[in-house]
């Protein structure tokens, strides 16, 4: 009898909240790159969001002495207490802020984390408030919570920042949190210790308020100094400021995957509990390289944040130069978000209207074969977002063939 090489049908039956989210439009963008490198194609990737530095030799051989120490078992729910000690330290020198050992949490990345947060503090019907353009996995991350995503449109005039006056506007009966992320993804922008001190005022008036503030690019700031953080600017509402870090972009670690928070101990204690009953612990050796990252020598931050400097000032000159493009000049991160209005309405020489900014990225991807992302994917439009966290050859190719590809256009 011969087997049947049919596959059966599935039973698969998907539940409520998997229609509630999207795959990231990164992780997408990022997989038909590769798939059509695969087919050949000669691609200039501008998607990912990821240094294209190796990770410093010492944080390297710490994980190494590591493994070879024997350090590969199960570490408390919320890290090692080196690590929560290195955690502290860091967050001392560059906000300025002490934090209890109570006040730490760590995770499998800062995605992880600040999933969890959401988890535990955010039920059916609570409002998140998102300003505009964000990172594509806030508002996803909302709804698998059962939360309400509230997106808050910024605009050019307050260089895409959310005012005191749109935060107090936004705020209802309903609203949990407002996530703050600064420098920002797509945009690098930062707020002042002026706009934070405005957005405190607000939030003293709305008790029930939380502040999720991601600062995973604080030290990848071009002002000179680390990004400011409102726990810091507004030490009496500390309590409901939880900041999120991590090692991936400082420290060339994307895969490393840790992160961590700090912030009030009940809700540090609640991400603890489910993390203890989802990935029990973060990665022991990761733990220990973070740990090095975070307490050894930081001559890796104060090398490539003038590459970065360089790197945005030369994808900036040639964008500017192209008809129908304006790049944003980010003040931190390592992403330029570029206004693509002026290509809105062209014709391809197929004779294909461009009539969004989706059709954009399309076209750069197959006129150009430059690969980068809408901007719909961040709330805002029409834009598309490059990353510059790599190579000055790349970036220079790149542009020369964006500027190719309009040309095209009528």
């Amino acid at each position: 009898m011969t087997a049947s090489t049919e596959t059966p049908a599935s039973s698969f039956r998907a539940a409520e909240r998997l229609g509630r989210i999207k795959p990231s439009p990164s992780t997408a963008a990022a997989a038909r790159v590769r798939e059509l490198k695969g087919q050949g194609r000669s691609i200039l990737d501008l998607t990912v969001g990821e240094p294209d530095f190796d990770t410093p030799a010492h944080i390297k051989q710490a994980a190494i002495a590591a493994i070879e120490a024997g350090e590969t078992k199960y570490t408390p729910v919320n890290g090692t207490p080196r690590l929560r000690q290195a955690i502290r330290g860091a967050l001392q020198r560059t906000h300025g802020i002490e934090y209890s050992d109570a006040e730490i949490t760590v995770g499998g990345g800062g995605k992880q984390v600040i999933f969890l947060a959401l988890m535990a503090t955010v039920d059916a019907g609570d409002e998140v408030l998102i300003p505009a353009p964000y990172w594509v996995s806030y508002p996803d991350m909302v709804r698998a919570n059962e939360g309400t995503p509230v997106i808050v449109p910024t605009s050019a005039e307050n260089g895409y920042k959310v005012t005191a006056a749109q935060l107090e506007a936004a705020i209802t009966d309903r609203t949990t949190w407002l996530i703050l992320n600064s420098p920002g993804n797509p945009s690098g922008a930062i707020h002042t210790e002026e706009e934070l001190s405005a957005l405190a005022e607000v939030l003293r008036r709305h008790p029930a308020v939380s502040v999720l503030s991601d600062e995973i690019y604080s030290e990848i700031s071009f002002t000179g100094t680390p990004a400011p953080s409102l726990a810091a600017v507004a030490p009496d509402l500390r309590h409901r400021v939880l900041v999120v870090s991590g090692v991936s972009k400082s420290y060339a670690m994307t895969g490393w995957r840790l992160g961590y928070a700090a912030g009030d101990p009940a809700l540090v204690g609640a991400i603890n509990t489910l993390q203890s009953q989802t990935s029990s612990c973060p990665s022991s050796i990761s733990q220990a390289a973070a740990a090095a990252a975070l307490e050894g020598p930081q001559d890796f931050i104060a090398e490539s944040v003038p590459v970065y400097r360089e790197r945005r000032d030369v994808a900036v000159a040639g964008l500017r130069a192209i008809d129908g493009l304006t790049p944003l000049v980010p003040d931190g991160a390592f992403y330029l978000y570029v206004d693509c209005a002026g290509l809105i309405g062209r014709t391809t020489s197929e004779g294909k209207v461009l009539a969004d900014d989706q059709d954009v990225t399309f076209y750069l991807l197959d006129q150009a074969g430059v690969a980068v992302i809408q901007g719909s994917a961040y709330g805002s439009s029409p834009f598309f977002r490059i990353s510059f966290a790599t190579d000055l050859g790349t970036i220079t190719a790149a542009v020369e063939k964006i500027a190719e590809a309009v040309a095209a256009l009528r």
